[in-house]
């Protein structure tokens, strides 16, 4: 049987000590905020066929000399996006004529300029922060009224330190952040309160045949009894992703890689975060 709680406080001191650091390099780095909430220039371009990887990277290095952070994608089968915070109007020529030349694209291949604005990018921050809360209050809710509410407000807890732990990762890289890290996000939400729940459910059902005599041992004994479980989930979702990651375009790329770091986070705070907390909570430890 694992010895889970006695050893709570390590894996508490391990979670604080991962999320201050996060804190304190966001306070002084601050995220990377992407085009999507920053603002800035996207420019589509159709190149002749459809572009590889060598390709790509080509491409990447001239918009460098535009926008140091610049993002190049594939979209669809034979078309570039170029996506900057700081292309100027006056730029987008240069840039346009040096890929144009490099690849011997005709004049009239379509090519398209975006602005998306700071006001833009504040309403999608703001759109997001809604939605996040909005997805935690509901998962409140409903393990409230599905189990309790102190299981409630555990996974809400891990909930939250599951997100906190993919913006350290985010903040410590500088990766940046745009509308593909909230879809995942989410998505990473309902993965974690699902492990969470499988544990809790069978804290329940351990608990209603009163197999035994601490809550110390129920809840021990219900993590030893799903982590097969967990295990076996998490690595079948983790080796998907993670080829995604390595084998997919940007785009996908930066779907998969919050996936990654908050499917392990959700995986950890279930078992180590989410249980502890409800122990100490019903013992009266805490609160």
């Amino acid at each position: 049987m694992l010895k889970v709680i006695e050893r709570a406080k390590v894996w508490f001191a391990i979670s604080l000590t991962i999320i201050i650091v996060g804190m304190v390099a966001w306070a002084v780095k601050g995220l990377n905020l992407g085009i999507d909430f920053k603002g800035g220039t996207v420019v589509t371009i159709k190149m002749n066929s459809e572009p590889n990887n060598d390709v790509l990277e080509e491409i990447r290095k001239i918009s460098a000399k535009y926008d140091s952070s610049a993002q190049v994608q594939k979209v669809g089968t034979d078309e570039v996006t170029i996506r900057g915070n700081s292309i100027t109007d006056e730029q987008i020529p240069k840039l346009y004529k040096e890929i144009k030349d490099k690849y011997n694209l005709k004049d009239a291949n379509p090519r398209q300029t975006d602005r998306i604005g700071p006001s833009i990018g504040k309403e999608l921050r703001r759109n997001a922060i809604y939605l996040s809360l909005a997805a935690v209050v509901l998962m409140l809710i409903y393990i409230s009224l599905r189990f309790e509410f102190k299981f409630g407000v555990a996974a809400v807890i891990a909930l939250i330190h599951d997100v906190l732990v993919t913006i350290t990762v985010y903040v410590l890289l500088q990766i940046p952040v745009n509308s593909s890290f909230v879809a995942a996000i989410l998505t990473v939400l309902g993965y974690s309160i699902n492990d969470t729940i499988v544990v809790f459910d069978r804290i329940r059902e351990n608990n209603k045949k009163h197999a035994f005599a601490t809550k110390r041992e129920l809840v021990n004994a219900s993590i030893t009894q799903t982590l097969t479980r967990s295990i076996n989930t998490v690595l079948t979702t983790l080796f998907t992703i993670t080829a995604l990651y390595l084998v997919g375009v940007t785009s996908v790329k930066d779907f998969a890689l919050p996936l990654i770091i908050g499917i392990l986070s959700g995986t950890y705070s279930s078992i180590f975060i989410a249980s502890p907390i409800w122990y100490y909570w019903t013992e009266r430890k805490i609160a």
